[in-house]
């Protein structure tokens, strides 16, 4: 094949656009549609599905696209390629076979399997954190190679459990190629392009930085990658579509979730540091030189624990003497609590102004969060206090809402296990099950040494201004860690960028770093800088143990955060966001 092959996408998330299917098969040519439905708080909530119903544990809402859709793809020959089967593919796969004889479809269906890891969970050393609940889901994160089986066997849809979020994208692209095992660079291009792809419209503008440089953000169109034989790819999307592809899109969603330069799968380590970043027209954008390695001897599991229960409530203090009246509302309401929760945490979020023309400008709130194994101590007893307050605490008392009962809460710990023990399998739409053998060369996985550090620029007057005037930045979690990828747009804003903004200089604009073990990782290529601040998250997402538990909004904080920039790098180039 010499043509590239069109893979678009049509989801990013459990949850994410339910239209998203239908206004892809109906937006233009593709040739194959994925989506990608699982992370590791999804893992979760599928989890408690299936302990409600052994027949769940797949995400319902690809079932409602497919029923509204498979008849669509199959006019149009595009195939569909998602990770919608959770915890649950054969059970997924089932559904979508009585969808399809119940439309009188012809449609051709297989699955993968084999990531499920949880009856064994033990057996393979994979009990979660020291001290944690035996784990509620454990699940390896799979390749691609069960996907290429089943679309080779002739499958029109293919739905899988978890493998890696890229493999959807990655499995269509070898099988259209006829790639093998050890095409390191072709797999790796793909990888890259799938990891951009792969989250839906943060690759067209969604959660990005400069935003407000895009003309159409009213409702941004699903990207699609348009991938070569050689592994290249231009990330695109459908005309007449909101949002954009731009270099700058893809670089944030290039530094999205990841670490240093080898980003390790079950089929490649992809280097990211390779990859290079080309303007191809309007909303194209061509991803080249990417190459890859052997992949780890081990994959990644992930582990998910119902660790006990939560519940929290927020005070309303407005107007004079806030820190009084938070200490006030502390000690009245510890003191009244009768049976004292495991963990309780207070945060107190100065959102007053002084002088404020309006009530809730002059106001800050103060949230308070318990845990406990005991789901009655962070219930009705928990939730009584909050309210007994009321006339009996500081002047102006008020809620943001009514108190709850507890809810459950769980631990993420990430979990490695030898390729070997995974029995990775292909479901074809015979029923025929075939094995699909780990990558037979592999290598260790060590970090890569950063390059040198650009020459620094000469010492000229500055300005103090926001960090995000000249750098876009984006970020998220991975288990109890955080990510931030920062970037700029010109080569001397890079010299400055590499030479300033160090582990020391992140430490500073975010105290919330302060103590924990933080990484910086270089790629001149996409002029970035990306930190890995491990443990500001807990226990991951499913803990709550931040404000901003996914770590989303890290990285515009850290761009709000003012600092001294060259007045060269701010004058003759207009800046790329916030205000001078």
């Amino acid at each position: 094949m010499t043509t590239p092959v069109r893979i678009g996408n049509c989801s990013g998330f459990y949850g994410d656009r339910i239209s998203a299917m239908r206004e892809m098969l109906e937006g233009g040519e593709l040739d194959y549609l994925t989506g990608d439905y699982l992370a590791e708080l999804t893992m979760l909530i599928l989890g408690r599905d299936r302990m409600k119903d052994p027949a769940r544990g797949y995400a319902k809402t690809f079932l409602r696209q497919a029923e509204d859709c498979l008849g669509l793809a199959l006019d149009k020959g595009v195939k569909i390629v998602a990770n919608a089967g959770g915890l649950n593919p054969a059970g997924l796969a089932q559904a979508l076979r009585e969808v399809n004889e119940r439309l009188g479809l012809g449609a051709v269906i297989a699955h993968v399997e084999g990531d499920d890891l949880i009856a064994r969970a033990a057996d393979l050393g994979l009990t979660g954190a020291p001290g944690a609940p035996a784990p509620l889901t454990a699940n390896a994160y799979l390749g691609a190679w069960g996907i290429v089986e089943c679309l080779g066997a002739g499958a029109d849809v293919v739905v899988t459990g978890r493998v890696t979020d890229a493999s959807v994208i990655v499995g269509p692209a070898a099988a259209h190629f006829g790639w093998g095992r050890t095409d390191f660079d072709q797999l790796a291009g793909a990888v890259a392009a799938g990891h951009v792809i792969e989250c839906g419209t943060q690759a067209t503008g969604g959660n990005y930085s400069f935003f407000t440089e895009i003309a159409d953000m009213g409702r941004p169109g699903f990207p699609i990658a348009e991938i070569h034989a050689d592994g290249s790819s231009v990330i695109t999307k459908h005309a007449g579509t909101g949002g954009a592809v731009s270099v700058g899109t893809v670089t944030a969603q290039l530094l999205y979730e990841i670490t240093g330069g080898r980003y390790a799968g079950p089929d490649v380590t992809t280097r990211m540091d390779s990859l290079e970043l080309t303007s191809d027209g309007p909303d194209r954008v061509r991803i080249s030189g990417v190459r890859g390695e052997a992949p780890p001897p081990t994959l990644k599991v992930s582990l998910n624990a119902l660790a006990g229960f939560r519940n929290e409530f927020t005070m309303i203090l407005t107007g004079l003497d806030i820190e009084a009246k938070a200490e006030l509302a502390r000690t009245q309401f510890e003191s009244w609590m009768t049976t004292k929760p495991a963990e309780m945490t207070w945060t107190l979020a100065r959102t007053d102004h002084p002088d404020a023309d309006t009530e809730e400008t002059a106001s800050a709130l103060l949230r308070c969060v318990v845990r406990d194994p005991d789901p009655n101590v962070v219930g009705r007893a928990f939730s009584s206090v909050s309210v007994e307050l009321a006339l009996a605490s500081y002047p102006g008392f008020s809620l943001t809402a009514p108190p709850s009962n507890g809810q459950p809460y769980a631990v993420f710990t990430p979990g490695y296990v030898d390729a070997a023990e995974v029995p990775h399998t292909a479901v074809l739409p015979d029923g025929t099950r075939i094995p699909v053998a780990p990558c037979g060369p592999t290598r260790e996985l060590d970090t890569v040494t950063d390059p040198e550090l650009p020459q620094p620029l000469p010492t000229t007057p500055t300005i103090r201004v926001p960090l995000g005037t000249i750098a876009a930045a984006r970020s998220g979690d991975k288990g109890g860690n955080a990510n931030v990828g920062v970037w700029v747009r010109t080569d001397e804003q890079w010299r400055w960028l590499a030479n300033t903004l160090t582990v020391e200089e992140l430490g500073r604009l975010l105290p919330e770093t302060a103590g924990l073990p933080v990484t910086r990782h270089l790629f001149p290529k996409l002029r970035a800088v990306n930190f890995v601040i491990e443990g500001i998250l807990g226990a991951g997402v499913a803990s709550q143990a931040r404000f901003d538990p996914q770590a989303k909004g890290l990285g515009e904080w850290l761009r709000a955060r003012h600092i001294d920039i060259p007045e060269e790098l701010l004058l003759g180039d207009r800046p790329l966001g916030g205000t001078l």
